[in-house]
């Protein structure tokens, strides 16, 4: 009897399954639609939800709606680093787009002084909805199909007085390639008889799997750093428009229900007004009302955070906006058997769906709400800053222009307002020369973002957090920072994305010098070696011919190269350009301090680096070091699959890089691994992967641990009490030892590092094999428990191993965080290029 009835359900699933995929299932009933609008059957080929749409699929289908109705306009803002489209479509009445110019004017307008003499009840609301940020979250990018069908076709009276109302941002598919990825291995994997089985391939991916971007970023995590091509292109969309609400479409794990905002209301960052969270709850009562009509479950306030400004859903919090975000229970797949029943890829679409027209009925239901919010966000922070004694923020390095510009870079990004230095300034022992920092008035319209990106905050009035705690992007900088209580030094604006000014290269007769502090130093180096150019790295500090330089100093000699003089001379050109360094030329060897041809200069060898990839490796960690030696350092890099190490001829590597690492695959390779680092190669161990190391006896390093025990905790706050020792994403201090390779091209004494782990080391008993400590009160920004910041008092995120004429160096900290933390990624280049000599 058990047998029949299992017959009979997964009979019935592939009934449902099948069914479900008609338009009718989705659409709205008792509304008649445009035939001369083509439905997304008419151009996929297939009914929304049979298959996974592929982004190009997804593409054609909004170009062809764009062709077809005069209530779309399509615009292509960009490229992924696959070359796909980056994909807008504003749809509005077809009046509106007459007039959409004046619309947008009067709009931003709203945002600034004089904005009250504008009439709210007058203007239509700007509503951005964006899909599938994370591309193995395809509910929404395929909701995204119906949605844009719905608004171009539909001849109600209800969609014609929507679009009189309202201007709709529409993003089709927040990540492209990772959207492109999912699709094909869903597609790849389906059966004709849909097995709704969680065991079946379909529903467990492939490393990376497709959630992330080409270099395997969550891009959800972005919107605040804007480092990646996408969220360029997005930022300056929102920025061009300023919406009123921000719609970001998510899944979650197969056993849940529906998620819609507000999360939970301990966790809402303090520089979000009341009234948000307010808004946000009005919202929510039109997303119950249209889930309660279909019978989907959902749930609010329970979960998720608004406390990150780096996500799709509360970035638009601190720009007077209604972020919102949509966790959806994933099929990732085409169907499958859950806690609540049979989930189908239709069933998932059709709740997006569901969702995303309830949003544009409340944003035109409360349009008037919405924009009179958003008028008075920009006025009250223009006030608070007027009211603030401290007038503006200034940043700066002493030597490394390349990140000061970075740094400003993205202010403009978020249209901050950003000022030249007038002349060189000094505080507190800061020095701020006016070639490499920049002045942030805090009097300006979008002075919260400017607290939101430069605050250190510490005291929390909750203890769990949905990811980090702390993103002060002048530590990820490592920039100066203070506080002036004028704009007395403030030069001129900065109106364009600029570059740092170089000296011109002078042709040398005996060397060419330059200091190791510049952001793209790793990138003039490895340019240097590839073109067969001998280059050496100053051990110690000296000065010559007027100059002071550091240690990590590099020196090029003219004589005895692989090229011509008027070659090299030529190289140091390029170099100094693409690099942004300024290349002193010097006459003579004999120096105050170690003299050009002391034993004290390191020759550097060109580097030929594997990364390991795949299963058990975390693929963020790997994308983002893939990224840093790709696309900023333009150096190749090997990625080499953990499961494939003891198959390979790794003895042409110098380094491997091991990013953080969990699994068995490379138990086999550890004896292989261990000799190659004893024949001089550098293993280059990051977070897990050094328990990894250790375990396997290739180091011996002992952890500090605290076992905790719970005392009065009930039962049901057990999750409370074990996420509080979780360290999500914190800045913490160490001191430095600048003599030392890894720390060559650091300004300071101090460094603060980002964490979101808990590998504690204990220094080592010589003080010279300790060159990052972390100081006696490491915190800097974010939230750590008692019992964790104890043990991280005096530890070391560093430690080299040496190992035969090799070594293993051990990092228990993410250098690369994000691609944010330039600070730091100088440290994984000093592991590249002077491992040697550490």
């Amino acid at each position: 009897m058990k047998k029949i009835y299992t017959l009979l359900f997964l009979v019935l699933s592939i009934f449902v399954a099948k069914a479900q995929t008609d338009l009718n299932y989705y659409l709205p009933s008792n509304q008649n639609y445009n035939p001369n609008i083509p439905t997304p059957t008419e151009v996929l080929g297939h009914e929304v939800g049979k298959w996974h749409v592929s982004h190009d699929k997804l593409s054609e289908y909004m170009r062809t709606l764009a062709a077809a109705s005069d209530r779309i306009q399509i615009e292509n803002r960009g490229r992924t680093y696959e070359d796909r489209p980056l994909l807008l479509l504003t749809i509005t009445s077809e009046d509106n787009h007459k007039r959409l110019d004046q619309i947008k004017a009067d709009h931003i307008a709203l945002t600034e002084p004089g904005g009250g003499d504008l009439d709210t009840s007058t203007m239509p609301a700007i509503v951005y909805q964006g899909f599938s940020i994370h591309g193995n979250e395809p509910s929404g990018a395929n909701a995204g199909l119906l949605v844009a069908y719905h608004l171009a076709a539909s001849q109600s009276d209800q969609v014609a007085e929507l679009l009189e109302n309202t201007v709709i941002l529409f993003d089709p598919s927040f990540n492209p390639d990772g959207l492109q990825r999912f699709s094909q291995w869903a597609n790849t994997h389906k059966a004709q008889n849909i097995t709704p089985d969680s065991n079946d391939r379909e529903y467990t991916e492939a490393w990376p799997r497709g959630r992330t971007n080409h270099y395997w970023f969550d891009m959800n995590r972005d919107w605040l750093p804007v480092q990646l091509n996408e969220s360029k292109a997005r930022i300056a969309s929102f920025i061009d428009w300023l919406p009123n609400v921000l719609t970001d479409h998510h899944e979650m794990g197969t056993n849940e229900t529906f998620f819609f905002q507000p999360g939970i209301q301990s966790r809402v960052n303090p520089l979000t007004p009341k009234k948000n969270q307010e808004l946000t709850m009005a919202i929510g009562k039109y997303h119950e009302k249209a889930l309660n009509k279909i019978g989907s479950l959902y749930y609010t306030e329970e979960d998720y955070d608004d406390f990150y400004y780096g996500k799709g859903s509360t970035y638009p919090d601190v720009n007077g906006s209604i972020g919102i975000l949509f966790e959806q229970a994933s099929s990732r797949g085409h169907a499958q058997e859950t806690a609540n029943g049979l989930l189908t890829f239709p069933f998932t679409i059709r709740n997006q769906f569901t969702a995303a027209l309830s949003t544009l009925e409340a944003a035109h239901a409360l349009k008037k709400d919405l924009l009179d919010y958003q008028r008075d966000f920009y006025k009250n922070a223009r006030a608070e800053g007027n009211r603030s004694r401290d007038k503006a923020i200034v940043f700066g390095t002493q030597k490394d222009a390349s990140t000061s510009y970075r740094l400003a870079e993205v202010l403009l990004r978020h249209d901050i307002k950003v000022h030249r230095l007038n002349k060189n300034f000094q505080k507190n022992g800061k020095q701020f020369p006016q070639e490499n920092s920049f002045i942030v008035p805090l009097t300006q319209k979008k002075q919260r973002l400017v607290q939101a990106i430069f605050n250190e905050q510490t005291q929390f009035q909750d203890s769990l957090f949905y990811d980090v705690s702390a993103w002060t992007l002048s530590h990820s900088f490592d920039v100066n920072t203070t506080k002036v209580r004028d704009l007395g030094i403030a030069g001129d604006p900065l109106t364009k994305i600029e570059r740092p000014s170089i000296k011109t290269v002078e042709q040398a007769s005996y060397a060419y010098l330059f200091e190791g502090h510049g952001y793209l130093t790793p990138k003039a180096i490895y340019q240097l070696l590839d073109a067969g150019v001998r280059v050496k790295v100053g051990m110690q500090p000296f000065s010559l011919e007027g100059r002071s330089y550091d240690y990590g100093s590099i020196l090029i000699p003219v004589v005895n190269q692989a090229v011509s003089e008027k070659e090299l001379f030529a190289l140091m050109q390029e170099v100094a350009t693409a690099a942004e360094i300024n290349v002193h030329s010097v006459s003579t060897g004999l120096t105050q301090g170690i003299d050009l041809g002391s034993r004290n200069f390191e020759t550097i060898k060109k580097p030929k680096v594997a990364l390991l990839v795949g299963d058990g490796i975390r693929s963020y960690d790997a994308g983002e070091i893939w990224y840093l030696m790709d696309t900023q350092y333009q150096m190749p890099v090997t990625k080499l699959d953990v499961k494939s190490v003891r198959y390979r001829d790794i003895s042409q590597y110098t380094h491997i890089v091991m990013p953080s690492y969990n699994g068995s695959l490379l138990n086999e390779a550890k004896d292989k691994i261990s000799r190659w680092v004893k024949n001089g190669g550098h293993l280059i161990t990051y977070r897990d992967a050094i328990k990894w190391a250790n375990k396997q006896e290739l180091i011996k390093e002992e952890f500090r641990e605290k076992e905790l025990f719970a005392e009065d905790v009930s039962f049901v706050n057990q999750g409370k009490f074990k996420g509080a020792q979780a360290i999500g994403g914190a800045i913490f201090n160490t001191r430095i030892d600048r003599s030392h390779p890894i720390n060559f091209g650091i300004e300071d004494n101090t460094l603060a590092l980002f964490r979101n782990s808990r590998i504690f080391m204990d220094p080592e008993k010589n003080s010279f094999d300790n060159p990052i400590q972390y100081t006696q009160n490491p915190l800097l920004s974010g939230y750590i428990s008692e019992e964790q910041i104890e043990l991280l008092k005096g530890s070391v995120p560093f430690k080299v191993k040496p190992s035969g004429r090799g070594s293993i160096l051990l990092m228990t900290d993410n250098t690369n965080f994000r691609a944010f933390w330039l600070g730091t990624q100088q440290l994984y280049a000093n592991m590249i290029f002077y491992a040697d000599f550490m």
